[in-house]
């Protein structure tokens, strides 16, 4: 297989997955190195595909039923993972965080959050890396794009963030 019939089975690969797809497992896939996997990415993406690094993998920006929402919230780091389960408990996917910095602007972290297992392991590589949350850099105020199946979903995720103390309104 040659440079383009490996970049096209990427694409192909991403496609057709139902989840993140890590570069580690589209390098076994493929037979190649975890390095030429990333490397075959940032060149796709230059060349204008919409792929996106999430924490669990490459995701292929594709359209969603439903409506986009973004909430402000507020919250210590102890309770990063009780916010991103009211989202998601109420059938939104969290798609990112993000934080206004003072020198670098808006910074963006893809998040494609959807269920608690989705949850669960985001924050146990969060753990694993001792890595802070954007928020930190900001005072723990931050945003979040919320994709829900409809406006009452969307509702009850702003709801459930009130109740909880961490809806900046």
């Amino acid at each position: 297989m040659n440079t383009s019939q490996r970049r096209e089975r990427i694409l192909e690969y991403l496609r057709e997955a139902d989840c993140p797809l890590s570069a580690s497992v589209l390098a076994g896939k493929l037979s190649v190195s975890r390095q030429i996997i990333v490397g075959d990415v940032a060149l796709l993406r230059a060349s204008g595909e919409a792929i996106t690094a999430t924490p669990r993998g490459y995701v292929l920006e594709r359209s969603h039923p439903g409506i986009t929402g973004t909430v402000a919230c507020l919250h210590s780091p102890e309770d990063m993972e009780r916010e991103l389960m009211l989202m998601v408990d109420q059938g939104c996917t969290v798609e990112d965080v993000i934080v206004e910095h003072p020198v670098y602007g808006q910074i963006t972290g893809p998040l494609e959050l959807s269920s608690r297992y989705d949850i669960s392991e985001f924050i146990r590589k969060v753990e694993q890396n001792a890595a802070r949350p954007l928020s930190a850099l900001t005072g723990g105020i931050h945003l979040h794009t919320l994709r829900c199946p409809d406006q009452e979903a969307l509702d009850r995720a702003a709801a459930a963030l009130e109740q909880a103390g961490f809806l900046v309104k």
